[in-house]
């Protein structure tokens, strides 16, 4: 049984394939259409499928869309707040954007024209007629049997979370802006059966509020939201009272979110691309404490109401590492595992496993085949394949006879290097796979890297460090191969690795051992028979305004367009004429 999982209808589109309890495939379509996010800024195209995420999963399987089973589409517009299941009449509203998109969100949190769209979709809630987005694949080659499946956009965030999670029972915590009308579910999977214990509603929104002030702050937001968690390192909570005020937890797992009235609090807004200040800085830091305290009171909530030791987490919110931090080593959980696609591409995901699980329980199984212990589900390209490429486009080039080894020795004369290997990553981290990797020995490699890929002075680059050494150069260091936790840095280590040490003394880390990718594993231990350090600097390949790179192109394009020293590419290494120190 196959099952294609959807997500369309905000950012951040995406496809997965699910097999019979197992993940085939899964990938934005942000790599294969280089718009980032993959939908234009608001109002979103909610016509626009996936189309080359979804040809790239049917690809990987080998089959056809005839071949499908079930389509599941993560949003179901008969649940949208405030329309009955069995009501007819459209909504009526305007079929133009909004003409005030930069407004208060807690008061419309809706594009009009997006929700023109997708609730008057012609057929969508009339006498079981096929929704306008079905009819879009009823054409072509064999006849398609799908049943179509429109799933509640947070099941599809808390499936991702408990079907892809390491442990059998969990808790459940998923946090995002918004979906039909919910913005934060507390729930629990227990023997194979999944309970919603409590939801939060709009206009309520920890993710919308983080938006609001990512937008004052300059930034773009709804995908600028990190930048505001890196700039929170160097404020001070100067301004907690006044989100305090705008942020209020109920002590029943729910919260409550006023008018943020950003302006009347703070100011006038930052213009984008303005001058930064302490200010500005105080800002972000008061809103990153409330997050916290927030979040760490939901999840002790949870934890009262399921006596689990376990939680998992997704939903746009629970990319904020900085966060995810506090909740571990302040929170009542013994163990807490965030899905990597954590965002809404990860709704495509838990889309997919979730009508799998259900579609396989009517048959009576009840069994979870498949565990998320890395991200590598996109696409890959074989040596041959990345060799007439190359060929082709006669860049000077030469393989490796130790592609682990002299690559270290690269790193080990403080080059930047591009490493394209294996299958893409899904989800927003490159995790070894398209990936630009240095030294972290010298402190200037910071601001190194943001100049290549011409990024703001004040964003930190992670490390990655061998598992079994993690502990060593972080303060109690956990297993985390998808870069979603900050650690403090060792302060007998902090003057060893300063390119990866955050002005608060901290590194958002991934982990990595040899069974979650090999040669990866292999040139971190290799940088650290010559160096004595088995860490490395990993940041996304890929260049200002362009998602991570997907094709053997793109890393060539990439490569050439910006100041990296080499690039490695499968087993071939690509250098640049007198880039050699």
């Amino acid at each position: 049984m196959y099952t294609l999982g959807i997500n369309a209808v905000y950012h951040d589109s995406a496809a997965a394939l699910v097999k019979n309890g197992v993940v085939i495939a899964a990938a934005e379509d942000e790599r294969f259409t280089h718009v980032k996010h993959a939908k234009r800024p608001v109002p979103f195209s909610t016509w626009q499928l996936p189309f080359d995420a979804i040809d790239y999963c049917l690809k990987e399987a080998g089959i056809e869309l005839a071949d499908v089973d079930h389509i599941a589409y993560s949003y179901d517009p008969q649940l949208f707040s405030g329309m009955p299941k069995n009501v007819r009449a459209s909504i009526a509203l305007p079929m133009m954007p909004s003409e005030n998109p930069d407004g208060n969100p807690s008061e419309s949190p809706w594009d009009p024209l997006f929700l023109s769209y997708i609730v008057n979709a012609r057929g969508q809630l009339i006498d079981g007629a096929p929704h306008h987005l079905k009819r879009r694949f009823a054409s072509g080659g064999r006849a398609p049997r799908f049943a179509w499946h429109n799933v509640d956009h947070h099941l599809c965030h808390e499936a991702s979370a408990f079907l892809a999670a390491p442990f059998d029972d969990t808790a459940v915590l998923t946090m995002d802006g918004r979906g039909e009308g919910v913005t934060t579910s507390l729930g629990q999977f227990v023997g194979g059966e999944y309970t919603r214990l409590k939801q939060v509603e709009l206009p309520h929104s920890l993710g919308l509020l983080y938006e609001a002030v990512t937008d004052y702050l300059g930034f773009l937001h709804s995908s600028d939201e990190y930048k505001v968690m890196a700039l929170a390192s160097f404020g001070k909570p100067v301004h907690v009272d006044r989100f305090r005020e705008i942020v209020k937890y109920r002590r029943d797992g729910s919260y409550t979110v006023g008018a943020p009235r950003l302006v009347e609090r703070f100011g006038p807004r930052r213009e984008r691309g303005g001058p930064l200040t302490q200010h500005h800085f105080d800002i972000a830091h008061s809103l990153q404490v409330v997050l916290e305290e927030t979040a760490l009171e939901l999840a002790k909530w949870l934890h009262e109401r399921t006596g689990l030791p376990n939680l998992a987490m997704a939903g746009g919110v629970a990319l904020n590492c900085v966060m995810n931090a506090r909740l571990r080593d302040r929170g009542p959980f013994d163990d807490i595992w965030v899905q990597p696609a954590a965002g809404d591409a990860g709704t495509a995901l838990g889309a997919a496993l979730w009508t799998d699980y259900q579609e396989r329980a009517k048959a009576g199984d009840r069994s979870r085949k498949w565990r998320m212990n890395h991200a590598y589900l996109g696409p890959a390209y074989g040596d041959d394949d990345i060799e007439v490429f190359l060929k082709w486009t006669r860049a000077p080039y030469r393989r490796l006879d130790d592609v682990a080894g002299e690559t270290a020795d690269l790193l080990a004369q403080n080059r930047v290097i591009g490493w394209y290997q294996g299958r893409t990553e899904f989800g927003p981290r490159a995790l070894g796979a398209r990936s630009i990797l240095a030294s972290p020995l010298e402190a200037s490699m910071q601001a190194r890297l943001n100049e290549i890929k011409d990024r703001e002075d004040f964003r930190p680059v992670a490390p990655v460090v061998m598992e079994e050494h993690a502990a060593d150069w972080f303060v109690d260091a956990r297993v985390a191969p998808f870069m979603l936790f900050v650690f403090d840095v060792r302060p007998e280590m902090k003057a060893r690795i300063p390119a990866v040490t955050h002005i608060d003394g901290t590194a958002r880390v991934q982990t990595v051992n040899r069974s979650q990718h090999a040669l990866y594993y292999d040139l971190i231990a290799a940088f650290k028979e010559r160096t004595g350090v088995p860490v490395l600097v990993n940041t996304s390949f890929n260049t200002r305004g362009e998602p991570m790179v997907n094709t053997p192109r793109d890393a060539l394009e990439s490569f050439w367009t910006s100041p990296l020293d080499a690039l490695v590419i499968g087993p071939f290494l690509v250098e640049k004429q007198g880039s050699r120190p």
